[in-house]
């Protein structure tokens, strides 16, 4: 490298974006993702000891696919080459693998290509690029927000170990930001800048777990605030909130506000107001609630206060909950309206809660009554000889598939504790569980 071009890359890399300075040089320098780059994973001892084969690395924007490619290009004694997929042609490709074969060749070094956005290949370059995954002469380092599985040529992820990177905690965030403030060789140390801890937790809460995000509304911050009487430059909240673009709402999850705000969500729903329902929810990604939290609270309330009265609810709301974890946010927002409003709209019965209810009070009552010994089990040795199973009827042998019988124990014979509503399918169950009873009697 001449003094040329040394001087334009180091020019480069001051000018360049906050997010892109403060990526990390080495494994022990990142913040997060510790479920796969921890001292015991996996990959963590595959870059240290520079014996990396293919990966794909998935998650969502600024959760570190980049800084780790980065992190190996910096570790490894491979040939490091990169090329991003929404510019990068069949041409490209072609002069990364000569260069891959002579590097092999001539000097016995492999050659690691990263491609960022690998899911913007389309099934043609993906396949180019198969053979030359297979033999050895790359190694391949894709990154990805998509799922993979999905986007990425299934002879690749068969020969690759995919990754899943996950968005970033609030204390990650929070640790990155104090550096970007504070760091004087790669941070904006040198600006004189101080961040306030209300600030910090806006910021990493309205972040959603991007990195990127969080880096870019801090140095925004800093490059447009004026300083204070004291000469420093303050971040606050009002800061904070006009560089990321959302205002600070009343709603601390720890005070009266986050109980009262989960609490009309809950009676939202329960009260069949889908518009009320719809509402806080929104109120409460704006203020950065927890997806998992908001996904737990809607199955909740689809069992507890929806039921049989439409079993679907609970389908719907544990569907939208995997998905929802598995997308993230913003499109998250979506998956939860539809469950919200599904189980906001349903027929309501708390049947099922008043059940287990009535139960559970019965057993704190009575204890462990004796099973009938006709229900007990018969299929272990000696059984029959102590008369388990012996006089049970098989209900599917029965018109209607049942047969009367004792299944409670004797001492609470005749004890009622489900007792289906009269909305929606428990209608349907009422009806038929008073069909099959008379019929059995006949």
């Amino acid at each position: 490298m001449d003094l040329f071009e040394y001087m334009r890359n180091t020019n480069m890399e001051k000018e360049s974006p906050l997010a892109a300075r403060l990526r990390p040089k080495t494994l022990d320098e990142v913040v997060g993702q510790q479920h796969i780059i921890g001292k015991d994973k996996l990959l963590y001892r595959a870059i240290k000891a520079d014996k990396l084969s293919s990966i794909i690395l998935y998650g969502p924007p600024g959760t570190g696919k980049t800084t780790l490619a980065k992190v190996i290009a910096n570790t490894t004694s491979a040939e490091f080459t990169q090329i991003n997929a929404t510019v990068a042609g069949k041409k490209d490709m072609e002069e990364v693998v000569a260069k891959a074969k002579d590097m092999q060749g001539m000097y016995g070094r492999k050659t690691i290509l990263f491609i960022d956005e690998i899911h913007r290949f389309n099934k043609g370059q993906q396949d180019y690029l198969l053979p030359f995954v297979e033999d050895g002469t790359l190694i391949l380092i894709g990154a990805t927000t998509e799922n993979p599985y999905f986007e990425v040529n299934g002879a690749l992820i068969s020969r690759s170990i995919v990754f899943e990177l996950k968005p970033l905690s609030r204390e990650d965030i929070k640790t990155l930001l104090k550096r970007a403030v504070y760091d004087k060789d790669r941070g904006m140390g040198a600006y004189d800048a101080e961040i306030e801890e209300d600030a910090l937790e806006f910021l990493a809460e309205l972040s959603g777990g991007d990195a990127r995000h969080a880096l870019n509304a801090v140095e925004l911050g800093i490059m447009t605030t004026q300083r204070g009487e004291d000469g420093k430059i303050h971040i606050t909240v009002d800061v904070a909130q006009e560089c990321i673009q959302k205002r600070v709402m009343r709603y601390d999850k720890t005070g009266d506000n986050h109980y009262d705000t989960i609490s009309a969500f809950i009676k939202s729903m329960r009260g069949s107001d889908p518009d009320a329902a719809v509402y806080y929810l929104a109120r409460m990604l704006y203020a950065g609630e927890s997806v998992t939290f908001i996904a737990r609270r809607i199955m909740i309330c689809a069992a507890e206060d929806v039921g049989n009265a439409d079993p679907n609810a609970l389908q719907v709301a544990v569907s939208a909950s995997l998905a929802a974890e598995r997308i993230g946010m913003p499109e998250a927002q979506i998956i939860l309206a539809q469950a919200v409003t599904y189980v906001a709209s349903a027929p309501k019965s708390n049947s099922a809660v008043v059940a287990i209810g009535k139960a559970s009070k019965a057993v704190e009552e009575t204890g462990n009554l004796p099973i009938p010994v006709h229900l007990q089990d018969a299929h272990y040795k000696g059984a029959s000889k102590l008369g388990h199973g012996t006089g049970y009827l098989y209900a599917h042998d029965y018109p209607n598939h049942y047969v009367k019988q004792q299944y409670l124990p004797y001492e609470l014979n005749g004890k009622e504790f489900y007792k289906p509503s009269g909305n929606g399918y428990e209608v349907k169950i009422r009806e038929h569980m008073a069909r099959i009873k008379k019929e059995a009697e006949q």
